[in-house]
């Protein structure tokens, strides 16, 4: 039977208003409320009009109940910046994704959870520290960090969302953690999002982060701590500090260089009017809207793995949306960004940066 809660999917994730589908499938306005509440039954001409304006394959709309989602427990970056349809856009895109990531599972044994429950934590730098502790990383540079979470059973997915209100988001759900990573953002962005968002599962798991002012803030700290451990800041980087020697050490931790700057401002080695002039400066490189000298985007390995093995059984990205009922799109932008390498953005910046390697 056709089920309304596909509609209501499809819809969201196309980020339209139940008014504008109406239209665009030349129905009466009420039609698609009255069909999203399950008051009457669409012939096939209806059903084949919504497949074909929101590119989603007739057999997708008779499939169960999705996976539900529970808004109040998704912690989104930049939440306050969002759009109701962004938000309704990405929460439907993680409902995809668990029922991709069943799909997975059915297949594939993939590591076991071993994220700690810090919720009791007050202090983010040390919740950042206790988790380098219980996964044996000490304080060194983390080289590969999807590959870390997910070496302890972080589900991570990334996002076709092209827009910058839709950073990143997570959950826990069934005690499995989830990130989304919004992956057109600079690799180093992206980073810093997935450390935000680790910082949420470890230290909101028992609550709702939006019902926390500073739950935002708790996830930044957590991240520049994480990314950026103290003492390894403090012992590597000397004075005097210039743009200069911040564009050379990003590297190490591959961050942007903005948070490097902040982070020795907050561990006291930059001044605030010191901070202020190197924000400036970087400001007129080009460091306030990119990475002018990038890192290398990491790839998942997990999601290498899954997608190699596959294909081995020819098996490939479009078996596996015609056997989930997709759109080929829908599985790409949870996937391909993840599973794919892209160039490091080449060096276009003045004389003053030579000394970058």
């Amino acid at each position: 039977m056709f089920n309304p809660k596909r509609l209501t999917l499809a819809r969201q994730r196309r980020r339209l208003t139940a008014r504008n589908l109406a239209e665009q499938a030349n129905l009466a306005a009420d039609t698609i409320s009255r069909l999203e509440k399950g008051l009457h039954e669409p012939d096939e001409n209806t059903v084949a009009s919504f497949a074909h304006v929101l590119g989603y394959p007739t057999g997708f709309f008779y499939l169960d109940d999705p996976e539900d989602l529970d808004s109040n427990a998704v912690s989104f970056r930049s939440f306050s910046k969002m759009s109701v349809k962004e938000r309704q856009a990405a929460e439907s895109a993680g409902q995809l994704a668990l029922s991709l990531s069943s799909w997975i599972e059915d297949r594939f044994s993939l590591p076991a959870v071993d994220v700690p429950d810090l919720s009791h934590e007050q202090d983010p730098a040390m919740a950042a520290y206790l988790v380098r502790q219980a996964w044996g990383i000490g304080e060194s540079a983390i080289g590969n960090l999807i590959g870390l979470l997910e070496t302890h059973g972080v589900r991570v997915f990334s996002l076709s969302e092209d827009t910058s209100a839709v950073n990143a988001f997570s959950f826990w759900r069934d005690n499995r953690p989830f990130i989304f990573l919004n992956n057109f953002k600079t690799a180093e962005s992206s980073l810093f999002d997935a450390a935000h968002e680790l910082g949420h599962l470890v230290m909101h798991k028992q609550e709702n982060p939006r019902d926390r002012r500073d739950a935002e803030k708790e996830a930044n700290i957590f991240a520049s701590a994480f990314l950026m451990p103290e003492n390894d800041v403090k012992s590597r980087i000397g004075y005097p500090i210039t743009v200069g020697v911040i564009l050379k050490a990003k590297l190490r931790w591959r961050v942007s260089a903005l948070a490097l700057a902040y982070r020795l401002h907050a561990l006291g080695k930059l001044s605030a009017w010191q901070y202020k002039s190197i924000c400036i400066e970087l400001g007129r490189r080009g460091y306030r809207t990119g990475e002018p000298i990038g890192t290398e985007r990491e790839v998942s390995s997990v999601w290498k793995k899954i997608l190699q093995n596959l294909w081995s059984d020819k098996i490939g990205r479009a078996e596996i949306a015609q056997e989930l009922n997709w759109p080929l799109e829908e599985l790409e932008g949870l996937t391909q960004h993840l599973s794919e390498s892209r160039p490091v953005p080449k060096k276009t910046e003045h004389k003053p940066l030579s000394l970058v390697k």
